[in-house]
C-alpha cells in the first residue's frame, strides 16, 4: 500500500473517531471488494460472505479506536475479517476452509471457445479434492495457505494479519505444503505420478 493511501486510511479513521461516520463509508467502500474476496474463499455462499464483511467492519468500527497506525488499516481489517471468518466457521461447525474458488470468477475466466466438453468437470474435480485435502489439514496449516496460495498475500502482510513472525509464516508455509502433499497421496494415490 502506497503511503499517501495509508495517510488517506489514518486520517478517515481519525475524523470517524471524531465523530464523522461518512469517512468510515469511505474505508468500507474502499476495501468492501477485497474482504468480500477474502470471505468467498472459505464459503460457497455469497449472502454469507456479506455477512462475514459486514461483521467484520462492524468489530472494526467497533474496535476503531484499537487501531494504533503500525500497520496499514487493510492489515488492521484484513486480519479482523480473517478472524470473523474463522469464528463464524467455528459458530456454524463448519470447517473454515470450504470452497477456495469463486465459482462466478472460474466461469466468468474460462474461454467460450475451444473448451473440452469435460473441461468444467476437470476443474470441478480439481476444486474438490483441493477442498477434501484443505478439510484434513489443521486450521493453522489451513489459514496460512489458503493466505498465500489463493489470496496472494505476501509473507509479511501474512505476519502482519496472522501476528506472527516472517520466520513463523515461512515455516509453517513449508511444514503446510508437505502436510497438503502428504495427504493428497494418502487420500488420491493416482496423483503420485512417476
Amino acid at each position: 500500500m502506497t503511503e499517501p493511501a495509508r495517510a488517506e486510511d489514518h486520517q478517515l479513521v481519525q475524523e470517524t473517531l471524531a465523530g464523522n461516520r461518512m469517512s468510515f463509508q469511505l474505508l468500507v467502500e474502499r476495501y468492501q471488494d477485497r474482504l468480500f474476496s477474502l470471505a468467498r474463499h472459505y464459503t460457497r455462499h455469497s449472502v454469507d460472505a456479506e455477512d462475514i464483511v459486514q461483521e467484520a467492519f462492524l468489530k472494526a468500527y467497533r474496535r476503531l479506536d484499537s487501531f494504533d497506525g503500525r500497520s496499514s488499516f487493510y492489515t488492521w481489517i484484513y486480519r479482523i475479517a480473517v478472524n470473523t471468518v474463522l469464528d463464524v466457521m467455528k459458530r456454524r461447525g463448519r470447517s473454515p476452509v470450504r470452497n477456495v474458488e469463486d465459482p462466478e470468477v472460474v466461469t466468468e475466466a474460462r474461454p467460450v471457445a475451444c473448451v473440452a466438453p469435460d473441461a468444467g468437470l476437470q476443474t470441478e474435480e480439481i476444486s474438490e479434492i483441493t477442498h477434501r485435502v484443505l478439510d484434513e489439514l489443521p486450521e493453522i496449516f489451513r489459514t496460512v495457505l489458503v493466505l498465500r496460495e489463493f489470496e496472494e498475500q505476501s509473507y509479511q502482510s501474512i505476519a502482519d494479519t496472522l501476528g506472527i513472525s516472517i520466520g513463523t509464516v515461512e515455516s509453517r508455509l513449508f511444514r503446510a505444503r508437505a502436510k497438503f502433499k502428504q495427504k493428497l497421496l494418502t487420500l488420491y494415490p493416482e496423483f503420485g505420478g512417476a
